[in-house]
């Protein structure tokens, strides 16, 4: 039984929206059930302005994928909807299908902590179109949340300069899941902690956490409350200083640490929640220093983000833990990651592989036909481009040009003494898990080290260097042709 076994005790496969379940019965109606399709989860933009994005939610996907099937009670859910005209809105004979179906799409997908970009496809999923169109909201409710979230995490962690920081989020996450995977994705974006104890007990994630302001509250008065909850858990004191009086309540946390000492304790350090964290850290620092309490840390809380800590540190604030609560989980500057999932190839009924483009006004919002791929170029100092390629194209060409897909003058061309690695992994295959659950541990290990092999310009959080990611000069050429042959069709 898998970790995420243990959260999920009802069938989840009625998560999706009705327009997957309408396709399906269309689908079925007119005999092409079966029909051979690719679609690609991709998003269109780096979240929050930034340089990249961390992909996270591969092991919940796989858990849907692994648990799916309609259970009697969906198959009588799905009985009592009615169309328009009062009738029942799906047939008997199409829910029997339903009960009755299983699985057997192939899924590559990127590794969790791998740093991708847009365009590039996170998943792909392979297989009789009906199925491939009944996983699509599932995955897109998975994967765009904690790759949100994921990113997010490490842009905070790259802020604070290596100090830890401590997710403290669960009260103000969206619901019980949104509260467990903005834990885990924060986690593998590389926070040190959390608050949030069922997190810790499922994913194995550190927890940490003291007191609140209503324990100091229902004391006579601030020492006296530090002073019981020394005595009663003199192994985890990190006082929080400001009920009432932020300095006041330093010196009381002073008292308490040097009677903490003197019992052969330690204590930990003080949390700061309200204020002017940088003039109140640095006033703290020196106190606690003065009183020679000098490995006592200072925790910051309240309402921080990236630019939020970016400035304090500016200040010269003297904080060391940070713990981050509301915008983090809630991915407060942009809540949403815009993840798509398009079709981009069918088999036709003469058994080839036919190319989809989805077209718009939009260039961005102009999907790429073919069965995509992503190589990754690497040289001794780390990642220089990724290419975006068609593996129906094959062999691919030697020279290595790359365009860029919203701008055909931007080009690179990679020397052929690049190492390379494509991105894109099997993760299922025939409707079975292949792909080895690996711990977070690892997958946030990964994050860390795929962060290294890129210019720390694209870390930046005001104009990041902008990575260069493109498609192949054949796959580019072929998307113009068919924009430019469908454009044709529908002026004519």
């Amino acid at each position: 039984m898998t970790t995420l076994t243990k959260i999920y005790d009802t069938s989840l496969t009625l998560l999706t929206d009705l327009y997957q379940l309408t396709m399906a019965h269309g689908y079925w109606k007119t005999g092409r059930a079966e029909q051979e399709a690719v679609f690609h989860l991709y998003f269109r933009k780096n979240p929050f302005e930034g340089g990249y994005t961390i992909a996270a939610g591969l092991e919940y996907a796989l858990e849907y994928v692994r648990r799916f099937q309609f259970s009697e009670d969906d198959i009588s859910y799905l009985a009592e909807l009615e169309g328009n005209d009062g009738r029942p809105l799906f047939s008997p004979e199409f829910l029997s299908y339903l009960s009755d179906l299983e699985i057997t799409c192939d899924l590559h997908a990127v590794p969790e902590g791998t740093v991708v970009f847009p365009h590039e496809p996170l998943v792909r999923v392979s297989g009789p179109i009906l199925q491939c169109q009944l996983l699509e909201t599932a995955l897109l409710n998975l994967i765009n949340y904690q790759t949100l979230i994921a990113t997010k995490s490490a842009r905070i962690c790259t802020a604070t300069g290596g100090d830890p920081v401590l997710e403290f989020g669960l009260r103000r996450a969206q619901g019980i899941d949104g509260g467990l995977s903005a834990s885990r994705a924060a986690y593998i974006g590389g926070c040190a902690a959390t608050s949030n104890v069922l997190a810790g007990k499922l994913f194995g994630i550190p927890v940490k956490g003291t007191h609140a302001h209503s324990w100091v509250m229902s004391f006579e008065d601030e020492l006296s409350a530090f002073e019981e909850y020394a005595e009663a858990m003199p192994n985890n004191c990190v006082f929080l200083v400001d009920t009432y009086n932020t300095l006041e309540g330093v010196r009381n946390a002073i008292r308490v640490g040097i009677q903490l000492r003197e019992a052969g304790h330690k204590m930990v350090g003080i949390r700061l929640d309200s204020g002017d964290l940088a003039y109140l850290s640095i006033e703290a620092r020196r106190l606690l220093d003065e009183a020679g309490l000098t490995e006592a840390a200072i925790v910051a809380s309240n309402d921080l983000d990236e630019a939020t800590i970016t400035s304090l540190k500016t200040q010269g604030a003297r904080i060391a833990i940070w713990g981050v609560g509301t915008r983090l989980v809630t991915a407060y500057d942009q809540p949403a990651l815009g993840g798509v999932y398009k079709l981009g190839a069918v088999r036709n009924e003469n058994n080839e592989w036919e190319p989809k483009l989805k077209l718009s006004e939009q260039a961005i919002k102009t999907s790429t036909p073919g069965i995509l791929q992503t190589r990754r170029f690497l040289n001794e100092n780390g990642a220089v481009a990724d290419m975006i390629y068609d593996e129906l194209q094959n062999p691919l060409p030697a020279d290595n040009v790359l365009i860029d897909p919203l701008d055909p003058t931007r080009r690179r061309f990679l020397d052929e003494s690049l190492q390379s690695e494509d991105l894109l992994i099997p993760v299922v295959r025939k409707g079975e898990i292949v792909h080895q659950q690996e711990s977070l541990e690892k997958i946030r290990e990964r994050a860390q080290q795929q962060l290294d092999l890129f210019h720390v310009g694209i870390q930046r959080h005001l104009e990041p260097h902008e990575y260069p990611v493109g498609l192949e000069q054949n796959l580019y050429n072929f998307k113009t042709e068919q924009i430019l042959l469908a454009r044709k069709l529908t002026q004519s």
